[in-house]
């Protein structure tokens, strides 16, 4: 009749394929072994602190940001990307949710677009959107780009991504020289006479490439990845797993996020795609174990206080998160980033004076609280503390929004009923609800917050009707199944014609219906 199981170890997929039961695992390791390390979706932290961050530091008529508290620098360009960053994961959040706060949040990326990020040397937008974003450096606008791709995975604004690829395709690519010692590519840092490439912009731009490939499906773009990558992997990188000399947190998130993408996308070989997924994580995990980058007990390190070394760490707690959240990448791996992820969160967060809130100000160094003169406040800094606070939010959710949509399916999936009403109309909303679970569960990375809690409160409401609906079945109570003509032929369950008079007692079928005899 009605069978039901659960099991928090297997998560099974269903289809209904020739009216069988067709199930494939899904439910990870990766997510089982993630979810019991979860003691705090850390959301509500990081609402405070995100708004917080806006209080303290954004100029919000032009949704742009101070570079100290209350303190404007027209030059500030390159830092106002992460600083939106945060913005954009609380939108991300909260759409479908609380739309209110998102719309609010969602109006200051407008401000912040069409005041060009704050570009002090931008054309206006008369001369064309891409060209707000042009700038003599050429990291700086890699930096802006991933921002406004950012902005369009968020929101699904056509400008923004076309303004990504715009700059990318004027300015950012046709600064590349050709490098024939390696057969790769190298970018300038900027427009003046002699500079050279730098990992602060080969890593964007290789990340900005392989996502415009990962977008568009344009071989140019995979071959400009490739090449830029070449580049930079055997003239910058070193082979201990520092990205650059010094090792800074930013280039070793973004270069390991550009390998984790090229892992995606690459039409190289299995050996080859191999490499850009274990390079993803040494360039990830050597910012979280080195000395060189942390306090030597995996707290990231103070990186300096001027407006840009402040803001590092912002840049690489993302591209981590992104690494946990991928189920392509190996599990352990994944719960070694969390473990580090987890462990900077509750110590900066232990170390924040909160007192004037929703004045906070964070430290450079995340052991210890900010006791300077407000004055001497960072942008960078609290950027850095509401990056991640806001991406361990993001990474919590999605875990256990994975996990509990799983469970849940896993426990669906067993269900059983009587054959030949699999397809009854009282059953359709349960269908539909599996079925978008499935498929949920299948790109777990494309859908939000407000997705995975819809999938989850509909399937919850379809499985107790099925339930209900299967115990009608069961009891031959419900009057689907009664006939009206006693003399009709029976056949058993398995469809063969009853000729015997001298019946046991038990379900037949009479007319197409179910009957008790």
């Amino acid at each position: 009749m009605f069978r039901r199981f659960v099991t928090f170890l297997l998560l099974v997929l269903w289809s209904m394929a020739n009216g069988q039961w067709s199930m494939t695992f899904a439910q990870t390791t990766g997510i089982k072994n993630l979810y019991k390390y979860v003691k705090d979706t850390y959301e509500t932290k990081a609402d405070s602190l995100t708004k917080a961050f806006i209080e303290s530091f954004m100029i919000k008529d032009k949704g742009i940001f101070n570079d100290r508290y209350k303190y404007y620098a027209f030059n500030a360009y390159w830092t106002q990307a992460h600083a939106i960053d945060v913005v954009i994961y609380n939108y991300q959040r909260h759409k479908g949710i609380d739309n209110q706060l998102a719309n609010t949040y969602k109006a200051y990326m407008t401000r912040w677009y069409n005041n060009k990020a704050n570009n002090y040397s931008g054309a206006s937008t008369s001369d064309g959107s891409y060209r707000m974003f042009e700038n003599p450096y050429t990291d700086d606008m890699c930096w802006i780009t991933l921002t406004l791709f950012h902005m369009y995975e968020a929101t699904g604004t056509t400008k923004y991504l076309t303004a990504a690829k715009n700059v990318f395709d004027n300015y950012i690519i046709q600064r590349a020289n050709e490098d024939e010692e390696t057969g790769g590519l190298w970018l300038p840092w900027n427009t003046d006479a002699g500079s050279g490439p730098n990992a602060c912009t080969q890593s964007p731009a290789t990340l900005i490439a392989a996502k415009l490939y990962q977008k568009y499906g344009t071989e140019k773009y995979l071959d400009y990845a490739k090449k830029l990558y070449a580049y930079t992997s055997k003239k910058i990188v070193k082979s201990d797993g520092r990205v650059e000399e010094p090792p800074l947190t930013y280039t070793q998130g973004t270069f390991g996020e550009a390998c984790r993408i090229l892992y995606h996308v690459t039409d190289e070989s299995a050996a080859i795609k191999s490499k850009y997924k274990t390079l993803a994580y040494t360039y990830l995990n050597y910012a979280f174990t080195s000395g060189r980058c942390t306090n030597g007990q995996n707290i990231l390190r103070d990186e300096g206080h001027n407006g840009d070394q402040s803001i590092f760490k912002a840049i690489l707690i993302p591209y981590a998160v992104n690494y946990v959240l991928d189920e392509d990448m190996p599990a352990s791996n994944r719960v070694n980033l969390y473990k580090f992820i987890q462990k900077n969160t509750t110590t900066m967060w232990s170390n924040l004076d909160i007192s004037r809130y929703p004045i906070v100000f964070c430290n450079w160094d995340w052991t210890k609280p900010y006791t300077g003169a407000d004055s001497d406040a960072s942008m960078g800094a609290a950027c850095c503390g509401a990056s991640l606070m806001e991406n361990s939010a993001r990474m919590c959710r999605a875990i256990t929004d994975r996990y509990d949509l799983g469970t849940l399916y896993t426990e669906c999936s067993n269900f059983s009923i009587e054959p030949g009403h699999e397809q009854d109309d009282e059953l359709s909303s349960f269908n539909t609800a599996m079925a978008k679970a499935e498929e949920i569960l299948a790109n777990p990375s494309s859908y939000t917050t407000a997705e995975y809690r819809k999938a989850i409160t509909n399937l919850e409401a379809a499985y107790q009707a099925a339930q209900d609906y299967a115990t009608g079945i069961a009891s031959i109570q419900n009057s689907k199944f009664k006939i009206h003509n006693e003399d009709a032929a029976l056949y058993d369950l398995s469809g063969r014609k009853i000729t015997d008079k001298n019946l046991p007692h038990g379900i037949y079928i009479q007319s197409g219906r179910k009957v008790l005899r």
